[in-house]
C-alpha cells in the first residue's frame, strides 16, 4: 500500500467510517480486517515505507505459514485439491498420482511454495493422457531423483508417516461431517471417487 492508502485504512480502522469516492455522506462500519503480507513489516517500518500505527492496529492476531518444505504432510492433500481443480476446469477424469510421482511431489524442496504447486499440478494435468499422474508429466525441476531408487513412505520428524497423518485427517474429517463422503471429500479438496479409493486403500468402511 501506498503511504496514501495507509492513511485512509488506518483512518478506517480508528474511526469506523469512510467517505465513498464522489459520496456526499460519511459511512460507518463495523468489519474485521484480514491482512497477508510476505514482507517484514518491522523492516518495512525502519525504512519508513510502512507506518508504525497502522501496524499495531492490523498486529493483534498473527499466524505465521511455515514455507511448503516444512510441511511436507500437506503436500498430498493440496497436490489432490489442484488435481481435483484442474481436472475439472480442463475435462479430464484423473483419478490420483503414482506413487512415484507423489515421491517426486513430497521430496521437492518447493522455493515457490504453493504457487509452485498449483502450476506443476495444473502442467501435470494437461499433459498427462491416461487417468493417472506420472513422473514424466512434472517439469524436469523434479526429476532429479535416481528413476531405479526405490520409492521410501516419507516419515515426518514426528515419526509417522505420510500416509498415517493422511488416513487421520480423512478419518477426522469423515467424522466431523457425520459420515457423509460427498461432504467429506468437498472439504478435502478431493472428488468423492479419489476419497473412495483412499478409503478402500486404507481399509476403511
Amino acid at each position: 500500500m501506498t503511504p496514501a492508502t495507509q492513511a485512509k485504512i488506518l483512518r478506517v480502522l480508528q474511526e469506523k467510517e469512510f467517505e465513498p469516492v464522489g459520496g456526499t455522506r460519511t459511512v460507518h462500519v463495523d468489519t474485521r480486517i484480514i491482512s497477508a503480507t510476505n514482507r517484514n513489516l518491522e523492516a518495512e517500518i525502519a525504512a519508513g515505507r510502512f507506518r508504525e500505527d497502522l501496524y499495531y492496529r492490523l498486529n493483534v492476531v498473527i499466524i505465521k505459514v511455515p514455507p511448503l518444505r516444512n510441511r511436507s504432510a500437506d503436500i498430498p492433500l493440496l497436490a489432490n485439491y489442484f488435481l481435483n481443480r484442474y481436472s475439472k476446469k480442463n475435462h479430464r477424469s484423473l483419478k490420483g498420482f503414482r506413487p512415484r510421482a507423489m515421491d517426486l511431489l513430497v521430496r521437492h524442496s518447493w522455493p515457490g511454495n504453493i504457487r509452485e504447486l498449483e502450476n506443476v499440478i495444473e502442467r501435470a494435468v494437461i499433459m498427462a493422457r491416461g487417468d493417472m499422474v506420472d513422473p514424466e508429466h512434472f517439469p524436469s525441476t523434479l526429476k532429479h531423483h535416481d528413476a531405479n531408487e526405490p520409492v521410501k513412505e516419507p516419515v515426518l520428524a514426528s515419526g509417522r508417516s505420510l500416509k498415517e497423518v493422511e488416513k487421520e485427517m480423512i478419518l477426522k474429517t469423515l467424522e466431523d461431517m457425520g459420515g457423509n463422503r460427498t461432504r467429506t471429500a468437498q472439504m478435502l479438496g478431493i472428488s468423492r471417487r479419489t476419497l473412495q479409493l483412499k478409503l478402500k486403500d486404507y481399509g476403511i468402511n
